[in-house]
């Protein structure tokens, strides 16, 4: 397939100084150090507009965690990663080998830094790899050499897409997510979560002025789109209940399978982005 437009936060950012990078903004707002002037400066614009902004990256990554414990113990042991971002606590490979030490994950990621970090991080570790590839070409991803000599695509597998796809300017993110969705063998399932747009007054306000720093500044995308759009985007995939009391779709990040009962309620920040997780039949 031919992807859209890029836009630059699409471009990898490497050592740049001047540019801000998706993944050490990420990194950023959970408690990261590798940034920036002109990161900080990105994530200073940010809680301004929204000073809970950072409920969205720390529900985002409390959702990544919980999914990948609930699908390891299905008996699944191959991931595909796509947009790790920089190395942080609890990452994909950390969680899913604590329970299957034999469980094989590949990372992909497009920046030079994120891959210098991930392979020093992962030198020892022979079951998990990192690869350099851009995740809105799927075709660069699905034939990479190292991808296929580390993943059977014969057995099923889990596909993460964590926080990607609202980088991904106009139309194209379901035309990406059904190149990948196509390429998985019956009975693998998708992790996916993507900035919410849910069509109230407040919670609107929140999004649009989040998605215009992001938009209108140096990282160039970051759309919070509606849940008609998102689900757009995991067509052909079964999505399981998100709780014990909801109906199978998508849920706000913080209310995907909690862990326990709340002890304060969610931010209106934390209520836009969602996430879902899907089983190809």
């Amino acid at each position: 397939m031919t992807a859209g437009p890029t836009s630059p936060s699409q471009v990898p950012v490497g050592v740049d100084p001047n540019r801000p990078s998706i993944a050490r903004v990420y990194g950023g707002f959970l408690g990261g150090k590798d940034l920036y002037e002109v990161d900080r400066q990105v994530m200073t614009k940010i809680s301004d507009a929204v000073p809970e902004a950072v409920d969205i990256a720390r529900g985002n990554r409390g959702f990544l965690n919980r999914a990948c414990r609930f699908l390891v113990q299905t008996r699944i042991d191959q991931f595909l990663d796509c947009g790790s971002g920089l190395p942080t606590a609890e990452n994909t490979h950390q969680i899913v080998q604590r329970f299957n030490d034999e469980a094989r994950v590949v990372y992909v990621d497009n920046d030079p830094v994120v891959l210098a970090h991930g392979r020093a991080l992962l030198e020892d570790n022979f079951r998990v790899r990192m690869v350099g590839a851009d995740i809105f070409q799927p075709a660069t991803v699905l034939e990479n050499d190292v991808v296929r000599a580390n993943l059977d695509f014969t057995r099923p597998m889990v596909l993460l897409q964590v926080g990607t796809m609202h980088h991904v300017e106009g139309d194209h993110a379901p035309e990406i997510m059904r190149e990948y969705v196509d390429a998985l063998p019956s009975g693998s399932y998708v992790v996916f979560s993507h900035f919410f747009d849910p069509q109230t007054p407040e919670l609107s306000a929140i999004a649009r002025k989040i998605e215009n720093v992001l938009v209108n500044g140096p990282m160039g995308a970051g759309r919070f789109r509606t849940r008609d759009e998102i689900m757009g985007m995991l067509d052909g995939l079964e999505l399981i209940k998100p709780n014990a009391q909801a109906d199978p779709g998508l849920a706000v990040c913080d209310e995907w399978w909690q862990d326990g009962p709340r002890l304060t309620p969610l931010s209106d920040a934390a209520r836009c982005i969602v996430g879902g997780v899907g089983r190809k039949p």
